[in-house]
C-alpha cells in the first residue's frame, strides 16, 4: 500500500480543497472549505454556472445591494458544499464570514442562514460543519450552535487554551493548524527548516490529541494547514487530518512504510491546560505570542480573500 492508503487505516482523511476534480480523485471522507479556497474555486470553469444560478436567485430580492452580496456569498459557499457532498460520504465544512469573528450574535445569524440554505437545497445539517474562528466569541457561538444540533469546526486554532475552550463548549471538531505554527517559528528563530519530530506545529497537535484522549474529551482533533508530507506522517493516527491535493498526491505516490504515531490509548506525557473564565482565556491566549499573532493574521487573511471573492461575485448580480 502507498502511504495514503496506510494513513486511511489509522486516520480519517479529509480534503482541504474546493476542487471537485481533486476530491473525486482522492475520495476523502470529508472536505473542508474556507474563503481562500472558495476564492480559488470561483476561478474554476465548473463553478461558473453555480455562481450564475445563485446570483439569479438573489438578484430580484428586495434587500439592499450590500446584503445581496452577503447572501450571494453564502449561497455560493453552499452551492460548492452541495457539489462536494455529491462526492464525499461524510461532511463538508463551510465557514462563517471572518469579519464576524468577534461578534457572537452575528456569527450565529450567519451560521443559521448557511444551515437554512443547505436545508433548502435538500442537505440535512448532520452533513455540515460550520467553521468559526477560535476566538472567545467564535467559541461561544459554537457552544450555542452545538446545543441547537448544528455541529461546528473551530478553525484558526493555534494553542492549547483555544482547544480546551472549544472542547468545553462541546464542539464536534477542532482544526489545530500545523504549518502556520511552523511558519512563525521559522521566522522568529531564523531557521530554514525543522525536522518533523521537533516541528512546533506537530508537537502542538500531538499534545492536544494526548490531552483530549487522557481527559476523555469527545471533540475530534483534525490537524490542518500542512507544509510538507513529513508533518502529516508525524501525526499518523490523529483522529482526522485535512490535506491539500498536492500533499495527497505525494502520499499516494510513496510506497514506503508509515508507522502509527498517535492512538487513543496513548500513554505519553502531555502538558495539561485549563482556564477559569473569559478573562483567563484571553490572558493565556495573549501570553502566547505565536497564537495571538497567527490568529490575527489568519482572520485578516480570510477577510482579504472574502473581499476578493465578493468583488468577483458582485459582477454576477
Amino acid at each position: 500500500m502507498n502511504k495514503l492508503e496506510q494513513l486511511r487505516q489509522m486516520t480519517e482523511v479529509v480534503a482541504d480543497t474546493g476542487d471537485i476534480k481533486a476530491i473525486a480523485k482522492y475520495q476523502p471522507l470529508d472536505a473542508t472549505t474556507n474563503p481562500s479556497l472558495l476564492l480559488k474555486a470561483a476561478h474554476l470553469p465548473q463553478y461558473e454556472s453555480l455562481i450564475s444560478e445563485a446570483a439569479g436567485s438573489v438578484r430580484s430580492s428586495k434587500i439592499s445591494d450590500a446584503e445581496k452580496v452577503n447572501v450571494l456569498v453564502d449561497k455560493y459557499a453552499v452551492a460548492v458544499g452541495c457539489e462536494i457532498l455529491n462526492i464525499v460520504p461524510g461532511r463538508v465544512s463551510t465557514e462563517v464570514d471572518a469579519r464576524l469573528s468577534f461578534d457572537t450574535e452575528a456569527s450565529l445569524a450567519r451560521a443559521r442562514r448557511l444551515i437554512r440554505f443547505y436545508e433548502e437545497s435538500g442537505v440535512s445539517r448532520d452533513r455540515i460543519l460550520i467553521k468559526l474562528a477560535s476566538t472567545w466569541e467564535g467559541i461561544r457561538a459554537a457552544d450555542t450552535l452545538e446545543r441547537e444540533g448544528i455541529n461546528c469546526n473551530l478553525t484558526l486554532l493555534f494553542c492549547d487554551v483555544q482547544a480546551v475552550a472549544a472542547a468545553k463548549a462541546g464542539v464536534f471538531l477542532i482544526s489545530p493548524f500545523v504549518g502556520r505554527i511552523l511558519d512563525w517559528h521559522k521566522k522568529v528563530e531564523q531557521r530554514d527548516s525543522f525536522d518533523a519530530e521537533e516541528d512546533p506545529g506537530v508537537l502542538s497537535v500531538r499534545n492536544i490529541y494526548r490531552m483530549f484522549k487522557s481527559k476523555g474529551l469527545s471533540t475530534v482533533v483534525m490537524g490542518a494547514s500542512f507544509r510538507n508530507a513529513g508533518e502529516i506522517e508525524a501525526l499518523a493516527g490523529c483522529d482526522r487530518l485535512t490535506i491539500a491535493p498536492e500533499l495527497l498526491a505525494e502520499l499516494a505516490g510513496d510506497d514506503g512504510p508509515l508507522e502509527r504515531v498517535l492512538s487513543p490509548d496513548d500513554s505519553a506525557d502531555f502538558v495539561d491546560c485549563d482556564y477559569r473564565d473569559e478573562a483567563d482565556f484571553r490572558f493565556q491566549l495573549n501570553a502566547n505570542a505565536m497564537a495571538t499573532e497567527k490568529l490575527a493574521e489568519g482572520i485578516r487573511g480570510f477577510v482579504t480573500d472574502q473581499a476578493k471573492l465578493e468583488q468577483i461575485l458582485v459582477g454576477y448580480l
